[in-house]
């Protein structure tokens, strides 16, 4: 193994405790595990597309540190929508002092805000809308069916956004997965722009909503090729909560219990990152121990959480991983 740089001599020097000496535990067994022939499947909560992971996560598709990827259809579009939109965003630094009527005044200029950050409704959600119904139109009318994700793919390698990139092609996420056809589960698509936009186009009789292939065939999908991947284990790197996490996770017990297959090994690591904090009734801030009674985690599966920021804690263990 090559001599770690200097982010990693840092992470290793200074985060020696609590949270911090979690990332780096999580970090080591995640590398660990990709060094013992295990896969890893990382699943994408929240706006992680929009807070530009993809500046990191796209090298770690790049160097074949992820092997899956499940994400909410927001991230699944965010990362395509600052790659062609990325100079419209506005950022709000102030955001927690906005009143209700600067916030509508926002809505009226078409910048939909994210916390800090405002995605550009013409520039992001109509650019993209242009494109993507093209292909989905042309798919309805030969009477194909393809998922979510494949139609994203579709659209990028069709080279028809390459008039309006504005960020560093190396620093998309989506792109990185298009070009290695990396498999995606995309739960709950349907709630997203692109969802509610093909939603619409439906509502008009412009398209068949079986045109989309939907979350019952995700799941079939994953059942597959978790069972044709899981021979020297498949972790599970969980950045925030919510479907993105639950949705696949759960393919494990559908296996063991459901279709009876007790050979189904359990996920062999598991890792998330969220703030939010053990509660009664979280699934998100639930500890990972409450997921052996659901027959998702072995006893002595690995284990991790890292109660922080995502945006800050990703990035850095992303860091560990390609050596940096």
């Amino acid at each position: 193994m090559r001599t770690k740089g200097p982010i990693s001599q840092f992470i290793e020097n200074h985060y020696l405790h609590f949270n911090a000496a979690a990332l780096v535990d999580a970090a080591k067994g995640y590398e660990a595990q990709l060094e013992n022939g295990a896969k890893m499947l990382v699943s994408l909560a929240g706006a992680m597309s929009t807070a530009e992971l993809g500046k990191s996560f796209a090298e770690m598709i790049r160097q074949d540190k992820v092997q899956i990827i499940s994400c909410t259809g927001a991230n699944l579009e965010e990362d395509i929508m600052n790659l062609v939109a990325h100079s419209h965003y506005k950022r709000v630094p102030n955001y927690r002092d906005l009143t209700p009527q600067e916030e509508w005044n926002l809505l009226e200029k078409g910048l939909n805000r994210v916390t800090d950050t405002c995605i550009p409704e013409e520039e992001a959600f109509r650019r993209l809308q242009e494109h993507i119904f093209k292909i989905w139109k042309e798919a309805d009318d030969k009477g194909e069916r393809y998922l979510p994700h494949e139609y994203m793919y579709k659209m990028l390698l069709s080279g028809v956004l390459e008039q309006y990139y504005e960020i560093d092609l190396k620093d998309s996420w989506m792109y990185a997965a298009a070009e290695k056809n990396l498999p995606i589960v995309c739960p709950g698509w349907e709630d997203s722009t692109m969802g509610n936009i093909f939603a619409s186009y439906v509502l008009k009789g412009e398209l068949k909503a079986s045109t989309m292939k939907s979350g019952i065939e995700y799941m079939t999908f994953l059942a597959d090729w978790y069972t044709d991947n899981s021979t020297n284990g498949i972790g599970f790197f969980q950045i925030g909560g919510g479907i993105a996490g639950d949705f696949p996770i759960c393919v494990v017990p559908m296996l063991y219990q459901d279709m009876e297959r007790t050979d189904t090994p359990f996920w062999s690591y598991f890792c998330q990152i969220s703030d939010s904090t053990t509660s009664y009734g979280s699934y998100s801030g639930a500890v990972p121990n409450e997921k052996i009674t659901w027959g998702k985690l072995d006893i002595d599966t690995p284990k991790f959480i890292v109660e922080s920021d995502a945006t800050i804690v990703a990035p850095l263990i992303f860091a560990y991983l390609l050596g940096l």
